[in-house]
């Protein structure tokens, strides 16, 4: 009797559970979005469908991802901007959005203290170096490249997401300290430019490690450096910029999840639980690391405070490379 009556106990329970979790999804409003500023397939986009996975039926009964590509990002942010600041609208960003494009641009459609609020850090990552058929086989190193582009200074190009983002200025640091003449093509997306590398279109790309990962078992995509202060977890047999001889080429980067800065503390707080919880679950975890990114969730000052560190340190360096979005 006892045991009989646990079971009924147990299953009336979870029937309350059930109609308690329907009611619960019932209430939500239909949809909520993510703007990603880059193509899909990248790493921004895959990183923004991961949490809008997780955001289904807790801020939102749908959560959909879109792609508002162009200017080098800065669509989306626009786009973000003008959105209801209701909790239902977020964008995933890498900081050169945010953080380097103010010292870049003489005139940019939003501010980003004044027109955004951070929620949460996303991911964080180190950049890659990789080459494409192109470049001969027998180039190994950076050394290697130097020594090619030297030699074909009419080929030493190289392609990265955007103009004036941190992948672009890596190469530009890089291509100084070694010597060489590197153009710069500019994509909407390290994706699209990855596919002009492999189909000798451009020489070589600079973007973040995982966006090459992929790529790397086709043979026709080669990582020859990436720019972390050690070896990159997902990419170890490859060497850094500095083991290489380019010792002040030590960068990361990260993205970060943002919404209308005139959301409620109220609606902050509710928005920014949901997606560290979803940043925490271990099947994002390991997805995001498929992709050679690290999930670091946390909280809404947190952000403000790195945004803050990392716009400091580039502004010295955009002054010496000299770049303007004009120039």
């Amino acid at each position: 009797m006892q045991r009989r009556q646990f079971l009924l106990t147990s299953t009336a329970a979870a029937g309350l559970g059930l109609t308690g979790a329907g009611s619960l999804a019932q209430g939500l409003p239909e949809t909520a979005r993510i703007y990603a500023g880059f193509a899909a397939g990248g790493t921004v986009d895959v990183t923004a469908r991961r949490i809008a996975e997780k955001l289904r039926d807790v801020l939102a009964k749908t959560v959909v991802v879109e792609n508002r590509t162009g200017a080098g990002g800065q669509i989306a942010l626009s786009a973000l901007k003008t959105a209801a600041p209701d909790g239902l609208t977020l964008l995933v960003t890498p900081m050169s959005m945010l953080g380097i494009y103010p010292h870049t641009y003489k005139k940019l459609t939003y501010e980003p203290a004044v027109d955004f609020q951070p929620v949460s850090q996303a991911v964080r990552f180190d950049f890659g170096f990789g080459v494409g058929p192109m470049v001969p086989a027998t180039v190994k190193t950076l050394g290697d490249f130097v020594a090619w582009c030297k030699a074909n200074p009419k080929d030493a190009n190289f392609g990265s997401p955007a103009a004036g983002s941190v992948p672009h200025f890596v190469a530009e640091l890089f291509g100084r300290a070694a010597g060489i003449d590197f153009k710069h093509a500019p994509y909407r997306g390290t994706q699209p430019a990855i596919a002009d590398m492999m189909g000798g279109q451009v020489a070589s790309v600079s973007g973040p490690v995982g966006e090459f990962l992929q790529h790397l078992p086709t043979g026709r995509a080669r990582l020859l450096a990436t720019s972390g202060a050690t070896r990159n977890r997902f990419a170890p047999d490859v060497a850094t910029y500095a083991e290489q001889g380019f010792k002040d080429i030590v960068f990361d980067e990260w993205f970060g999840v943002y919404m209308p800065a005139k959301a409620s503390p109220e609606v902050l707080n509710r928005t920014s639980a949901a997606v560290r919880a979803a940043l925490s679950a271990p099947d994002v975890v390991e997805a995001l690391a498929k992709m050679g990114l690290e999930a670091r969730p946390g909280s809404p000052a947190d952000l403000a405070a790195l945004l803050k560190k990392d716009s400091d340190r580039w502004a010295p360096l955009i002054r010496q490379i000299g770049f303007t979005a004009e120039s």
